[in-house]
C-alpha cells in the first residue's frame, strides 16, 4: 500500500519535472527568435539620434553604408564609434561629431515645414542616406496575417500547377519606381520574385504599365492603350497618392474609379485583380491634403464592393511612422518611397498568404 502511493508520488513529481523543463526549453527558443533586417534607411542630421525600425538591437550585428546593397558600386562602410555612436537598448544611430555620413541638417529642406519643391532646385534625399544591416531581439512588428487571397483562386491554380502567369502593375509613379537607382527594387519586381521562390516549377512573366503623375482618371481613359492589349492573370492597381493630393479627386471618386478599373479588367481580360493602399506623403509638404486615411478606406471599400483581394500598405506605414522620420524612407522626400520604403511594399504584399 505505501509502496505504491510512493510510486505514484514518484511518477507525479517525474511528470512535473518533465513539463517544466519544455517550458524552459520552448521559453528559451522564443527568446532566440531574432529579427534580421537589411538595408533599412536613415537620414542623419548633426549630432541627432534616428530611430531603427526595432528595438534591442544585438550588438556586432550592425552594419553602416552609404548605399543600398553591399555590392552596389562605391559603397562605403562606416566605422562605430568614428562615423556613428549607437544605443543599442533603445535602438537609436546618430552621427559623430566628424563623421564622414552626411549631414541631413545641410539639406535645402530641412525642419522646413508647409514647402513647395519647386522653390528648391534640389530636394532629393538619395545623397543623404544611409543603409544599415542588422539583427534585433524584437520579432517582427509588421507581420499580419488576416489577408486572404480566397479573391486570387484562378491565380494561385496556375501557380500550383506550375503554368505560366501574367501579373500587370498598373499605377502611379510609386509603381514606376520613380527615384530607384535600381527597378529591381520596385515592390512588384520584390513580390513576383518571391512568388518565383514560393512556386519554381511556375513560370511568372511581370509586365509594367505604369502612368507616373497620373490617377485613376487617366487609369480608366487609358486602360485600352496600357492594358488592353496584354493578357494578364492578375492585374495590382496601385494608385491613391495623387487622388490625395491638394485639388486632387474626393476619395468617393477614387473609390468608384477602381471599381470601374477591377471591372473591366474583369469583363474585358477575365483577370483577378489586387487593389492596394498608400501611404502618407510627407506631413510638410505644401500640396499633401493630410487626408491619406480616407483614400485607405476608399480603396479597402473598393475591393469589398468588388471582391477582390485587398493589401493594406497603409498600415504597414502607419508602424514604420511610429518609429522612424518620413524622409529617412522618401527618395524625394515627397511621395516616393525609398528601396526601404519598397520593402515595406513588399512585406504588405508577403501578407497575401497563399
Amino acid at each position: 500500500m505505501h509502496t505504491s502511493k510512493f510510486s505514484n508520488l514518484f511518477y507525479l513529481l517525474l511528470l512535473m519535472c518533465l513539463a517544466w523543463s519544455c517550458q524552459t526549453v520552448s521559453t528559451t527558443t522564443a527568446s532566440k527568435q531574432f529579427n534580421k533586417i537589411e538595408g533599412e534607411s536613415f537620414v542623419l542630421a548633426a549630432n541627432n539620434p534616428g530611430n531603427f525600425l526595432y528595438t534591442s538591437i544585438v550588438k556586432g550585428s550592425v552594419i553602416v553604408r552609404s548605399t543600398y546593397l553591399p555590392t552596389d558600386s562605391g559603397s562605403i562602410i562606416y566605422t562605430e564609434g568614428t562615423d556613428y555612436t549607437i544605443d543599442y537598448k533603445k535602438g537609436t544611430l546618430a552621427r559623430t561629431a566628424g563623421s564622414r555620413i552626411p549631414d541631413y541638417a545641410k539639406h535645402p529642406l530641412f525642419e522646413k515645414t508647409d514647402f513647395n519643391q519647386n522653390n528648391f532646385p534640389n530636394y532629393s534625399n538619395n545623397p543623404f542616406f544611409v543603409w544599415v544591416d542588422y539583427v534585433s531581439k524584437k520579432s517582427d512588428i509588421l507581420n499580419d496575417d488576416k489577408t486572404s487571397t480566397v479573391f486570387l483562386s484562378k491565380f494561385k491554380a496556375k501557380l500550383e500547377r506550375g503554368e505560366k502567369v501574367s501579373i500587370v502593375s498598373y499605377g502611379n509613379s510609386i509603381t514606376a519606381g520613380i527615384d530607384l537607382s535600381n527597378i529591381n527594387d520596385r515592390l512588384q519586381n520584390r513580390w513576383a520574385r518571391y512568388l518565383q521562390t514560393q512556386y519554381p516549377n511556375a513560370t511568372i512573366e511581370l509586365q509594367d504599365a505604369s502612368l507616373p503623375g497620373y490617377t485613376t482618371l487617366e487609369a480608366i481613359a487609358y486602360w485600352e492603350a496600357y492594358i488592353g492589349k496584354k493578357n494578364p492573370d492578375l492585374v495590382i492597381l496601385g494608385w491613391g497618392m495623387n487622388e490625395a493630393n491638394v485639388g486632387g479627386m474626393s476619395p468617393s471618386e477614387y473609390q468608384n474609379n477602381l471599381v470601374k478599373l477591377v471591372q473591366m479588367t474583369r469583363v474585358q481580360k477575365n483577370a483577378e485583380v489586387i487593389i492596394y493602399s498608400c501611404f502618407r506623403p510627407n506631413e510638410n509638404w505644401h500640396y499633401a491634403s493630410h487626408s491619406m486615411n480616407l483614400y485607405t478606406e476608399a480603396a479597402k471599400k473598393a475591393a469589398e464592393i468588388t471582391n477582390c483581394a485587398y493589401v493594406n500598405v497603409y498600415d504597414i506605414f502607419e508602424k514604420v511612422f511610429a518609429r522612424k522620420d518620413q524622409p529617412s524612407l522618401l527618395s524625394n522626400n515627397i511621395n516616393h518611397p525609398n528601396s526601404f520604403g519598397h520593402w515595406l511594399y513588399f512585406q504588405a504584399f508577403k501578407n497575401l498568404k497563399f
